[in-house]
């Protein structure tokens, strides 16, 4: 008899798979679930070749019945709580958050509640047997706008091949320090740094990152740019145009001194002193659905307090007299398959 969470799977292996490790086969028999995860359901005894129990390393030789029980489990210990979403999206496969500055999106060990996971458990109890209840990719405490969580273990997997395969695309805003001539592309590796453990940064042994920019405005000593994300490593932007020396306005960590243009009014540096997270806001989210195959994409107006800082650098742009409009369009996208 069947548990009511469990789901009982069959497939039978065709000679064009013979050869194969059985894990490999696997892969391609049920391409739904993780490599991972299907491993783990090998070891765990929820998958048997005719009957019996393989090893990952043995082979497939064709005809072969394999079973897989597929049971979801809770993947964790967190508890739901009432906490305000802002939902954009949300069908049975997936929802669409515009996430505020100031919730952490996972539970760690500084922040074990209030996190966006909790308020997912309390808005779809089911989600806590998902890996990290279905979230896709995270955004800092303090950046704001959309992220995607999956509802399904299948659209999860999905979801998580899209951001490999750099189709999932993810385009932020941001106002950095200092005066960019033109846009460009950061393609130097992401890792923790040497001496500051909680710190990232750019370094030789970190992990490929690369990060798109755009300028959207110039003003006396800022910029507001776009960027567009490749990897999705953590901090990246933020990591990023530090290591141009235009670090985020308002990063607590890679920020720097606060910088104001001569002769700016005490008006802007109030505003500039004043912004206490860094100026990142995820404005811009596209995927393939994982169930139609449909294109589809978010979009999330700057919050106001970005919105206040921009108002802010273009009155003191005006007071000098200077030119700020941004010379570069907009991107035109493709979903890449692979």
């Amino acid at each position: 008899m069947l548990h009511e969470s469990e789901t009982r799977l069959e497939r039978i292996v065709p000679d064009d798979l013979a050869g194969l490790r059985l894990d490999q086969a696997l892969a391609r028999l049920f391409p739904d679930y993780s490599r991972s995860r299907l491993t783990a359901w090998l070891k765990a005894g929820r998958i048997s070749v005719d009957g019996e129990s393989w090893r990952a390393r043995d082979k497939v030789f064709g005809g072969e019945r394999i079973g897989l029980s597929v049971v979801l489990e809770a993947e964790g210990e967190w508890l739901p709580e009432a906490i305000t979403l802002n939902i954009v999206y949300e069908d049975p496969h997936l929802l669409v958050i515009d996430k505020p500055a100031g919730l952490v999106v996972h539970p760690a060990a500084g922040n074990p509640s209030g996190t966006l996971l909790n308020a997912l458990l309390h808005h779809d109890p089911a989600l806590a047997k998902l890996p990290r209840a279905g979230i896709v990719h995270r955004l800092d405490k303090d950046t704001t706008g959309l992220l995607v969580v999956a509802r399904t273990l299948p659209a999860q997997t999905a979801l998580v091949n899209q951001l490999q395969a750099r189709s999932l695309l993810r385009e932020y805003q941001a106002v950095v320090t200092g005066v960019l001539v033109t846009g460009g592309t950061v393609d130097a590796p992401v890792g923790r740094h040497p001496v500051q453990r909680k710190r990232m940064a750019v370094t030789p042994g970190g992990k490929p990152a690369i990060t798109h920019y755009r300028v959207v405005e110039r003003f006396r000593a800022h910029t507001w740019i776009r960027c567009r994300l490749e990897t999705g490593r953590t901090h990246q932007i933020r990591v990023h145009m530090a290591h141009l020396q235009h670090p985020l306005v308002g990063d607590p960590v890679y920020g720097g001194r606060l910088r104001l243009p001569p002769g700016g009014s005490e008006s802007l540096a109030e505003t500039l002193r004043g912004f206490r997270r860094q100026a990142l806001h995820a404005g811009r989210l596209g995927l393939v659905h994982p169930e139609s195959g449909e294109a589809l994409e978010w979009r999330s107006p700057l919050p106001d307090d970005m919105r206040r800082l921009l108002d802010a650098l273009r009155e003191d742009e005006a007071q000098a007299g200077a030119d700020t409009e941004g010379d570069e369009g907009e991107w035109d996208w493709e979903y890449v398959d692979e």
